[in-house]
């Protein structure tokens, strides 16, 4: 049983990575043909190549291998690539720009602070408590939200919202399948203690 338990595990691993590799393919491809045009195409890009970096050097955990979390991780992490470029324009080119600048510089300190913990499928591997962690217990999935939100304000159409509004539910319950494995941890119930909120200070 065990045997089979590890073998699981070893599965789930090796499809998490392969899957954020995939992912990190089109985007690049995307860069290629889009960078002039659509710089948001560019700076989503190059969030998907520093993630598909760090899943590939990360570090093994306790994660979760339940159909559910792991449907969630993988749904939550493809489906924001649905958007496209444009639609309406509703604030400006540079301040939309601006905007998920901010977000995915969030969303890349955190990831800078987890290091090699890093991980799509919830996993406890250590508690990290400093730098952006300090202020909500998921900043990378606020700097998620952020770059979302300028996105989609230089990209306005009802596709874009409707994929965004999807991811997001898809992110608040990948948050709570995450919690629910973080909180057995005596490390990260003190954590919580401490931060007491998940990704918006003041709403969530």
């Amino acid at each position: 049983m065990r045997s089979g338990g590890m073998r699981k595990a070893w599965i789930i691993d090796f499809a998490e990575r392969a899957f954020v590799v995939a992912l990190a393919v089109p985007f690049m491809a995307a860069f290629l043909s889009y960078s002039t045009a659509h710089p948001y195409v560019l700076l989503l890009a190059c969030m998907e190549l520093a993630t598909a970096v760090m899943i590939l050097i990360r570090r093994p955990g306790e994660a979760a291998t339940a159909p559910w979390p792991v449907f969630l991780a993988f749904a939550g992490t493809g489906f924001p690539l649905f958007v496209r470029p444009g639609g309406t324009g509703l604030i400006d080119p540079a301040a939309a720009l601006s905007i998920m600048g901010v977000g995915a510089t969030v969303s890349f300190l955190a990831k800078l602070f987890l290091n090699r913990s890093f991980g799509i499928i919830a996993a406890n591997r250590g508690t990290k408590t400093g730098g952006p962690y300090r202020f909500v217990r998921h900043p990378m999935y606020a700097g998620y939200f952020v770059t979302h939100v300028g996105f989609v304000l230089a990209n306005a159409s009802a596709w874009n919202v409707g994929v965004y509004l999807i991811a997001w539910t898809l992110l608040v319950l990948r948050i709570r399948e995450e919690e629910a494995m973080l909180l057995r941890d005596p490390a990260y119930r003190r954590f919580a203690e401490r931060v007491r909120w998940r990704v918006v200070p003041g709403l969530y």
